[in-house]
């Protein structure tokens, strides 16, 4: 069920998903923000758009992708509730474009601030910075992540390692996904993908439901 969060709350709400900012700034974040509605497989954001909001999702999940000029995509990393967006972060004027597509697998909730705000609170806030330089961190390392397993990884191994992101981002072993999905998000065939997950499930790494896919606890793929 999606939740629900009203103007007043906003703040509080703020404060359990980003605990290390100060509460001015949180309340700061609750005036100016706009709360927006995430649907299911609707595009928050498209390649090539100018931004001009920073997003920070308070519920529901987003896919994000890099795509290329031929409309080939590859999936980067997903956020989740308490995230925000790095690429939107990083951008102070609404010059800059995506390089990224993004696009909502869960409903769910989101605020978005003007992006002006981001250069404006440097100064004015003391946990804003850190916040920023954290995120675009983690988001790093997430596409650092991703290229090591298409650079080093064969496509097996990149499966096993992209359903453990998905579980992690999800927080549960039954995972939602079709074969289709998972061969658009790895940019393979549907056949493949089948096949490769049968083999999966005969290591005893997965057991494979009627549109589900249960994750085992086995040792991690990428340690």
């Amino acid at each position: 069920m999606l939740k629900r969060f009203t103007k007043s709350e906003l703040p509080h709400t703020l404060q359990r998903y980003f605990p290390e900012m100060e509460q001015e700034l949180l309340e700061e974040m609750a005036k100016v923000g706009e709360l927006i509605e995430l649907r299911e497989n609707k595009p928050v954001m498209n390649a090539g758009q100018q931004f001009r909001y920073m997003i920070f999702v308070l519920d529901g999940t987003i896919k994000v992708f890099r795509t290329n000029d031929d409309g080939s995509e590859f999936y980067l990393y997903s956020l989740t509730s308490g995230s925000a967006c790095a690429l939107s972060l990083s951008c102070p004027k609404r010059l800059e474009t995506s390089a990224v597509r993004g696009v909502t697998i869960e409903d769910g909730l989101a605020l978005a601030i003007p992006i002006e705000y981001m250069e404006r609170w440097l100064g004015r806030y003391k946990s804003w910075a850190p916040y920023v330089i954290r995120v675009l961190h983690q988001r790093m390392e997430d596409i650092l992540l991703s290229f090591d397993q298409v650079a080093f990884r064969h496509l097996d191994e990149r499966l096993e390692f992209y359903l453990e992101r998905i579980q992690q981002h999800q927080g549960t072993p039954m995972l939602y996904l079709s074969h289709q999905q998972i061969a658009s998000d790895l940019n393979t065939s549907r056949e493949v993908i089948s096949r490769l997950l049968k083999k999966l499930e005969q290591r005893g790494r997965i057991i494979m439901h009627r549109n589900t896919i249960e994750l085992l606890k086995t040792e991690s793929v990428h340690t």
